[in-house]
């Protein structure tokens, strides 16, 4: 084989790597988490953050949640969708063992429900006694 065409391969198998590589990666999230996001808004001190990553291929979804402050020990957690920023949703996927920070889990999604994520659509919140409905929340974003 001549010189040109072992360096002509060697750049294709290159190229092929970096592709698959790529294709097969999860997609990196965030949410970051506080009451004045929340619908309606209220002044908890609490703060949290959602690190995630969504694989595309699987469709699933994992979490890593981390939260301080609340008013109160977290009764439960959930990414809610499909909703824009200060809209309100139904539950999408629950985030169970959440009583205690961090909470880390995985979920694998629908189309529907990945076509959501995907477009921004859902949102992480975390409720406690004194805020059944959510005491902070953030929007997941990319």
């Amino acid at each position: 084989m001549s010189k040109t065409k072992i360096t002509l391969a060697t750049l294709a198998l290159g190229t092929a790597v970096a592709f698959a590589g790529s294709a097969f990666a999860a997609d990196k999230m965030k949410a970051t988490l506080d009451g004045k996001s929340e619908v309606p808004p209220n002044t908890s001190a609490g703060k949290g953050t959602a690190d995630i990553d969504y694989d595309a291929a699987t469709k699933k979804l994992s979490w890593k949640v981390t939260y301080s402050g609340l008013s109160g020990p977290a009764t439960a957690a959930h990414f809610h969708g499909p909703a824009a920023a200060g809209a309100n949703a139904g539950v999408a996927v629950a985030i169970p063992n959440a009583t205690t920070s961090p909470v880390e889990g995985s979920a694998t999604l629908t189309d529907a429900q990945a076509a959501d994520l995907t477009a921004g659509k859902y949102y992480v919140n975390i409720h406690t006694a004194a805020n059944p409905g959510g005491e902070i929340r953030g929007q997941v974003t990319k």
